[in-house]
């Protein structure tokens, strides 16, 4: 979730984000019959399963819940026997087992993990954009869910109805899953965190749980090709409630980049030793 920014007629306006560089991946038959194999089974199975899962709608969220995560075990078992992606999870002690209020706060660089962390947790409620809400079944779930929607450009009112949202979720003992930067970030680029997150930990009270990937190496933004390899997902040690806003955004930065820039060169380190790669990019780009 992030908040729309709007430049003022007497505040120079922001310079544009420098671009990350590029990474040259090699497109291979073998990627080519991949792709194709994982997004069919993907686009054909998820309007299905929600077509036939419509009766949950009727039941207990819980019951909803539980078909949610069953469902992001699928798509990780596609993602694995189709694609050749498999997913590896660092940092499960950092995780709880059981229902408990948590901000849990990391990057988002695909597509892949809007679907592949679900399981991962007694009870999620991730932040979304709300318009996902408007489209057909999706949004019926999303509501049966309780997922966090917010009407990014809203401004000021998207703050106010995302900390809403979330106190609801915090007193239901559930995990909030936000992505600070509020949209798919390059694999490579600078980092580029909004107050969302911030405003949801000053307002909850509840330690913030920061994660690392690499997703976005091989399942990158913006594109139909998938390329094969283990996905990372580290989880770091809890963020404590009660810091001032600035030191928080400064501990939760300070975990997740560092964490992020490595995973991102093991991941290119295995399409290199792959030979997927034209050639090595440069490294990821710093605040």
């Amino acid at each position: 979730m992030h908040e729309n920014n709007r430049t003022s007629a007497t505040t120079p306006p922001a310079s544009a984000p420098e671009e990350p560089p590029a990474i040259r991946r090699r497109l291979t038959a073998a990627i080519v019959l991949r792709s194709v194999a994982l997004n069919a089974a993907f686009y054909i199975s998820y309007p299905l399963v929600m077509i036939g899962g419509i009766f949950f709608l009727a039941l207990p969220r819980r019951h909803a819940m539980a078909a949610l995560r069953w469902w992001s075990r699928v798509f990780i078992a596609m993602c694995r026997h189709l694609g050749g992606i498999e997913l590896r999870i660092e940092g499960r002690e950092h995780l709880p087992t059981e229902p408990t209020a948590l901000l849990v706060a990391g990057k988002h660089q695909s597509f892949w993990e809007t679907f592949a962390l679900f399981h991962l947790f007694p009870d999620p409620a991730i932040v979304l954009k709300r318009e996902l809400g408007f489209i057909p079944l999706v949004g019926w779930f999303l509501r049966k869910f309780r997922m966090i929607m917010v009407a990014r450009e809203a401004g000021p009112k998207a703050l106010k109805d995302l900390v809403r949202q979330g106190q609801e979720a915090v007193a239901a003992n559930r995990q909030i899953i936000i992505f600070p930067e509020g949209h798919r970030m390059h694999p490579l680029a600078a980092p580029d965190y909004k107050p969302g997150v911030a405003a949801l930990y000053g307002r909850l009270g509840v330690a913030c749980v920061p994660f690392a990937l690499n997703a976005g190496v091989f399942w990158p933004r913006r594109t139909f090709w998938r390329w094969p390899g283990t996905i990372t997902v580290r989880f770091l040690p809890a963020i404590e409630p009660g810091l001032n806003r600035r030191d928080f955004m400064q501990r939760l930065q300070q975990a997740i980049e560092p964490a992020t820039q490595e995973l991102v060169e093991e991941g290119l380190r295995q399409l290199d030793d792959a030979g997927l790669l034209h050639e090595p990019p440069p490294p990821r780009a710093r605040t």
